[in-house]
């Protein structure tokens, strides 16, 4: 037996070299085609030499797995993380640190593919096993940690997410050095919730630091770059500042472009945020091929019914919606609306913001009383998603203002359009365009009292809010100069 396997001895070193020559090639800079073949190679060598259930066999199996999932074939890559995982656990037992990396990956894999509740205990599990098998304060501990967190925030568990993404950054911080880019990776994953949660001075200097790092660690053109960028310009859109925003999206949309190849899902998503901005700032004619793209992409990588593509159609049926093609956008907002609530459940934020975009189409073609009980509970869902001073419920809260001043409910439209008013003036976005809209009830509320003097403040306020982002805001605008100019 031993002369065989040292007659076997060149295969082995064989297999090596194949995947030392196979990783190199998983950089995006290199060519990817041309790592797959040896990586396949790499697998058939591995099961000659040790057998099919070798833990060599599963180093092999995850690397093409990673490959796979790096280029977007994620039906092909789970099977191959599936057969490591059970290959490991074979070998090493239910409760190995390696055991835990699989379950990780397949976790991910499981996310990606929007099976959120079936990721959750494998990513649950990954995370017990390395606190029990290298500590509390380990390095992996922070990987389960982060991955455990995003999950979360995914499933809208935004106060279970917190502390873990913190605790992942001391972690970080303690075991590497400050400007090592996993601290740099845990800085924007906590920056991300710091900004859905409305906290965005400390999210932008937290993404500020992350990209220093990713740029002096990896250089100008990685895609951590390009992750990091698109971060900030979603950061600066909230914050009113779009000009800023747009070069750092078309620069994300170069690396990863050159990076992953111009129909990746990445790319789809620099195509998104893009076309997002361009609406912002008046330029729809640029913007709409940009979201066709964006839908093409995702559909092709994801099917019908994920989650992205349905990101891709409400912001196609937004566009449609500013174009007046209504009878275009009520179909695609439809089918948006039916797919976020059938991956996340009826009470997620996202499903709040498409039940306010078609609302607000029903409103256009007076269908008000199909559109109040859709406003109604999009407010109850950011009310329990964020919050009573949450500028989304704010912007809810307008939303329902407005509707109750169509319906002639002007007591109950004032109410709630001050009580948004006092969020937006409490918090960080004081003058955000969204309370543009409550100053518009307001201003047609005193108008219909014969309160001219105040109707007018109200109004002309509404206006200079507003126009900060006149093309999302092209429909109250114009309502806002008719009530105006009914006072003259």
């Amino acid at each position: 037996m031993g002369t065989v396997y040292r007659g076997l001895e060149p295969l082995r070193r064989r297999v090596a070299a194949v995947l030392t020559t196979s990783y190199r090639a998983l950089h995006p800079a290199n060519s990817r085609p041309r790592s797959e073949p040896l990586m396949r190679m790499a697998i058939v060598i591995s099961q000659a030499l040790r057998g099919r259930d070798h833990p060599n066999v599963a180093v092999c199996l995850n690397k093409l797995a990673t490959l796979l999932y790096e280029t977007n074939r994620l039906a092909e890559a789970e099977p191959l993380v599936r057969r490591a995982l059970a290959i490991n656990e074979a070998s090493y037992g239910s409760e190995h640190p390696i055991v835990a990396t699989d379950l990780s990956h397949l976790g991910r894999l499981l996310q990606e593919t929007n099976r959120l509740s079936a990721a959750e205990p494998f990513m649950r599990r990954a995370l017990a096993i390395w606190e029990t098998s290298c500590g509390p304060d380990q390095p992996n501990v922070a990987n389960g940690l982060n991955n455990l967190a995003l999950l979360l925030q995914e499933t809208n568990r935004l106060t279970e997410a917190e502390p873990l993404l913190r605790r992942a950054l001391t972690i970080r911080e303690t075991n590497y050095r400050p400007d090592h880019p996993k601290v740099a990776d845990a800085l924007l994953n906590f920056a991300r919730l710091l900004s859905e949660t409305n906290r965005l001075t400390e999210a932008e200097a937290m993404m500020r630091r992350a990209l220093d790092i990713w740029d002096t660690s990896y250089g100008p053109h990685h895609p951590n770059i390009a992750t990091g960028l698109n971060n900030l310009a979603l950061l600066l859109r909230a914050t009113n500042r779009h000009l800023e925003g747009e070069p750092l999206v078309r620069r994300a949309l170069a690396i990863d472009e050159a990076n992953y190849g111009p129909n990746h899902p990445r790319v789809a998503t620099n195509l998104n945020n893009l076309a997002v901005l361009l609406r912002a700032t008046n330029r729809r004619s640029e913007a709409e091929p940009l979201m066709w793209r964006a839908l093409d992409i995702r559909e092709a990588s994801f099917g019908p019914l994920h989650p992205k593509v349905a990101m891709s159609l409400n912001n196609l049926a937004t566009l449609l919606h500013e174009t007046h093609r209504l009878a275009e956008a009520e179909p695609f907002m439809r089918r948006a609306l039916a797919i976020q609530e059938a991956s996340y459940g009826p009470d997620h934020p996202n499903v709040a913001i498409l039940l306010n975009n078609l609302a607000s189409l029903f409103q256009e073609t007076n269908r008000v009383s199909e559109a109040e009980p859709l406003i109604r509970r999009a407010l109850a869902i950011r009310y329990r998603s964020y919050g009573s001073s949450h500028p989304a419920t704010a912007s809810g809260l307008a939303n329902l203002g407005l509707l109750l001043v169509d319906l002639d409910r002007l007591r109950d439209a004032e109410a709630l359009s001050r009580r948004a008013i006092k969020i937006w003036m409490d918090g960080e976005t004081p003058n955000d365009p969204g309370r543009g809209k409550a100053h518009l009830a307001l201003g047609t509320v005193e108008s219909r009292r014969g309160n001219r003097s105040v109707a007018k403040e109200h109004l002309e306020l509404a206006l200079r809010l507003l126009s900060q982002e006149s093309d999302n805001y092209a429909r109250t605008i114009t309502a806002a100069e008719k009530e105006l100019a009914a006072l003259e």
